[in-house]
């Protein structure tokens, strides 16, 4: 009998990066539910433009598993959040950039972490709808990632990364998220504390997580 393709009907997706593919196909790397970080193969269309896989896009797709191959494919994509409060705004926008390298680069490939994907959800909604005050985002972002991830940081965990930076650290261990939003940092100490928790993240991971969007946060933090 031969081989059949399997499909899985309104799997929801994060878009995490694109690797382009020839010319007219992409791998669209992802983190779901189901399949945890997996990359995926698609063929734009026409109707299908590639602003559907912008980072951080919350996608509704079918999977269409191939039996023959680990590289399955995704059909019938759709947009299931617009994420216009995202969108409409260059900082947030920059900040995307940076959080979905960040998950890229931090969680492996075919890796399922109980509740990663809820959390990941929850964080870029709330990203979404933060009219003001959202300049410390991403490092509360980093730091509730470790503990999604599994090793929860506590202030002597974290003092031998961010030295110098531990008391400015300190508030966002203890606040509430609202409370951290408002801890006023300048955009040279933001850096510091990312650079960190990225020094953080890799020793935990125990992997060297280079983020090239950083350099473009740091410009708008400068």
């Amino acid at each position: 009998m031969p081989w059949r393709n399997t499909f899985v009907n309104s799997i929801e997706l994060i878009v995490l990066a694109t690797t382009k593919v020839g010319e007219n196909a992409v791998v669209v790397h992802t983190l779901s539910r189901e399949y945890g970080r997996r990359g995926f193969m698609v063929r734009p269309g026409k109707k299908q433009a590639m602003a559907l896989f912008l980072p951080l896009n919350i996608l509704e797709a079918d999977v269409v598993e191939n039996p023959k191959s680990t590289l399955w494919s995704l059909r019938n994509i759709l947009l299931k959040d617009g994420l216009s409060g995202i969108r409409g705004n260059l900082h947030k926008n920059t900040m995307t950039l940076f959080l979905s390298e960040v998950l890229f680069r931090t969680v492996r490939e075919g890796v399922f972490e109980e509740g990663l994907y809820e959390w990941c959800i929850g964080s870029i909604l709330t990203l979404n709808a933060l009219e003001a005050d959202f300049s410390n985002f991403h490092i509360r972002f980093l730091l509730e990632l470790a503990g999604a991830l599994g090793f929860r940081p506590t202030f002597d965990d974290v003092a031998p990364f961010a030295k110098e930076h531990l008391q400015e650290l300190k508030p966002f261990l203890q606040a509430s998220f609202t409370e951290s939003m408002l801890v006023p940092l300048t955009g040279s100490a933001r850096n510091a504390l990312c650079d960190s928790l990225l020094q953080y993240l890799s020793y935990h991971t125990e992997s060297a997580i280079q983020v090239r969007s950083l350099a473009v946060l740091r410009e708008l933090y400068r």
